[in-house]
């Protein structure tokens, strides 16, 4: 993986979160790619419970300024970098003072999500690209983690597909266990299609289950991680329609190979 340039989004990396199986293997993936020579990039949002000061976070102003349009209303862009002690591993948190200023990830103290959370995933996955933009960093492959970021590949193919940074960058979802089980936002599809995606990319979104949301990721990815042994029976029935490549789950302990094959692969 010498010299490849590696795009890693996640929902959530440790040690800025608790440790689970999707913050673990954001953080794993990124250190083995680093340690063959490749150059890698991590996004997470930067949610309110992620204590600044311990992890140094600290804002990039040539980056911050740039105003997202959600569903008819400009949101500020605020992007903060750190540096994962040890690692030499450079993580981009993507920011905003309405979305993700508040104490907790993705549920309030009773435990529901919060109502804004297709809003969240929606700028943070236009937060992204705008960033890589303006970072002139052309990814060789955008690898996502967990629901917060399943967005990416709808976005990167049909709404910055003919951006020239992009143009060959291949993306990777890496699925995993139900990550919620309510539903987002039933008006998260009018919000896509604000953006002016059409709505045959979107339609399982009529039900925002978790489920749905990771098939509208499968259909736009060009290769898929199962990241976890237990995948709902549901989505791997879906993905028994899928002509892109497929990896099955690895251990934690001794997943580097088959990644890095993997990864080369789809790149030949």
């Amino acid at each position: 993986m010498k010299n490849r340039k590696i795009l890693y989004v996640s929902s959530e990396v440790v040690p800025y979160l608790p440790q689970s199986e999707i913050s673990s293997m954001s953080f794993e993936i990124p250190k083995m790619v680093n340690k063959q020579g490749g150059q890698i990039r991590i996004f997470m949002p930067r949610y309110g419970n992620i204590n600044e000061r311990r992890h140094q976070l600290h804002e990039v102003i040539r980056l911050s300024g740039l105003n997202l349009v959600i569903n008819d209303l400009d949101m500020p862009l605020i992007i903060k970098v750190a540096s994962i002690p040890k690692e030499r591993i450079q993580v981009y948190f993507i920011d905003n003072e309405e979305y993700f200023k508040r104490k907790a990830t993705f549920t309030d103290t009773n435990g529901e999500l919060f109502e804004d959370n297709d809003e969240r995933a929606i700028f943070f996955a236009k937060g992204v690209f705008e960033t890589i933009k303006r970072l002139n960093w052309p990814p060789d492959i955008i690898h996502i983690h967990g629901w917060m970021a399943a967005l990416l590949p709808l976005y990167l193919k049909h709404i910055y597909n003919d951006e020239p940074i992009f143009q060959n960058s291949k993306i990777v979802t890496s699925l995993y266990g139900n990550e919620f089980d309510t539903t987002l936002n039933k008006n998260i599809m009018g919000k896509i299609l604000f953006d002016e995606i059409d709505k045959k990319h979107i339609s399982e979104l009529g039900n925002p289950t978790y489920e749905n949301l990771m098939k509208v990721a499968i259909d736009s990815s060009d290769a898929i991680i199962k990241g976890s042994e237990n995948i709902s029976s549901e989505i791997n029935n879906y993905l028994k329609n899928y002509k892109n490549p497929i990896l099955e789950f690895q251990p934690t302990d001794s997943f580097s190979e088959a990644y890095t094959e993997f990864y080369e692969n789809l790149l030949s």
